[in-house]
């Protein structure tokens, strides 16, 4: 077959140890035989990372704000151990958390349902989408250890050079303080994006947190959200015979156990970022699940929504075989691809990502998996493979699909 032509590039953001090797697998496997690909490549690695001192990942995502649509391999963020390993001059911010911040967008993750792999929670026999604010909170902290006999302070100054002050604790022994900040125009961004999300979904929307508590901070968070809806929104939901509702984020986690799924859920920063995993996990896998970042300007940005499996890596230039779990990554690629078809009017490539999803979860379900799956997997027919293979298996269904 002739190969798709793309009009507009990708921005491609490769990334660390297993996930930038079967990175390149994807791309060599089931994408660049029937596409021809255009990406504005920038290396994540946490190598080229240290040679740029970190200006690489800024640029992809001004690179991203330009083109529109991004497509991200997962990435380190170093720790101490990590310090020492790669021998880094500082312990660099979350790439995900630098693009995240430029985007000022919304995080979207929802599970990759398959035949055979039963939810930890059997009754959720729907997804459920973690909508995770993604700029603020403890992710933009700034915090201090205190010693003892110490007073901590919340200290604003205005415009004017006026300050107002609030006692946050007097310590009468050693402790540690943190400031948390967000912004009106950030929160009024997300609670947009949840809105036009579950209209394209035409699924219902919940947003908690922890007003009862935090009177000013969540209690901000609140007030904009029923604000933009009943301002905004509300007509278009009754339209569309889907309901908005806020409720306090214990009683969310009830609710939540108690479903079926089949709705978005809109967290804060922190609470999204555990709440998906949590999802995640319960739906069978991290590396069963999507991730797009939405800006409030209409750019996405897809990724894989877990580590670089460094473990697999280390096996891997041992030479011995590794069963990785390939298919969030795969997901990335064809989210950014249909995105980029819808943007620039190309259904051959929108349709295309269709099959390359549509021929992974085939994969599954024939019952051809890697080590993950396979431990979860309820199938009689089920088979391990090793992740080359895996990645060849969905190739013959898509090459099947796309003649």
């Amino acid at each position: 077959m002739e190969k798709i032509k793309m009009t507009t590039p990708l921005v491609e953001m490769d990334g660390d140890e297993m996930t930038r090797i079967l990175w390149q697998w994807i791309k060599d496997i089931l994408i660049t035989p029937y596409i021809d690909l255009k990406t504005e490549y920038y290396d994540l690695g946490l190598k080229h990372r240290e040679e740029t001192k970190d200006q690489v990942t800024i640029d992809s995502a001004e690179a991203t704000k330009k083109y529109g649509v991004a497509v991200k391999c997962a990435t380190i963020t170093p720790n101490a151990a990590r310090v020492e390993e790669y021998n880094l001059t500082e312990m660099w911010k979350s790439p995900n958390g630098t693009i995240r911040a430029a985007l000022d967008g919304t995080v979207f993750r929802t599970p990759i349902l398959v035949k055979g792999i039963t939810p930890y929670i059997p009754t959720w026999t729907k997804p459920i989408t973690i909508a995770r604010h993604a700029y603020g909170d403890v992710y933009k902290n700034t915090e201090m250890r205190v010693s003892g006999g110490s007073k901590a302070e919340l200290v604003v100054t205005d415009s004017d050079g006026k300050e107002t002050r609030q006692l946050i604790h007097s310590f009468r022994g050693d402790g540690v303080v943190q400031g948390l900040h967000n912004l009106d125009a950030s929160i009024s961004g997300f609670a947009r994006a949840c809105f036009n999300y579950a209209l394209d979904l035409k699924q219902d929307l919940w947003f908690a947190s922890k007003d009862t508590i935090s009177k000013i901070y969540d209690h901000r968070f609140k007030d904009i959200f029923a604000e933009i809806y009943e301002a905004e929104f509300k007509a278009k939901f009754e339209a569309a015979g889907i309901e908005f509702f806020y409720t306090l984020i214990d009683d969310a986690v009830a609710r939540v156990i108690r479903s079926n799924g089949g709705y978005i859920w809109a967290c804060k920063n922190y609470d999204g970022d555990v709440m998906s995993d949590m999802v995640s996990t319960a739906y069978g896998s991290l590396a069963m699940m999507t991730s797009v970042l939405v800006s409030p300007t209409g750019v996405y940005e897809y990724e894989a929504a877990h580590g670089t499996v460094q473990r697999h890596y280390y096996k891997y230039l041992k030479g011995e075989e590794t069963s990785t779990n390939s298919v969030a990554t795969i997901f990335a690629w064809s989210g950014a691809l249909r995105k980029r078809g819808e943007l620039d009017s190309i259904p051959a490539l929108c349709d295309f990502a269709d099959k390359l999803e549509a021929a992974t979860i085939g994969t599954i379900e024939d019952g051809i998996m890697t080590g993950d799956l396979y431990l979860l997997s309820k199938l009689d027919n089920k088979r391990k493979v090793d992740s080359k293979t895996f990645l060849e298996e969905i190739n013959k269904r898509l090459a099947a699909k796309l003649q």
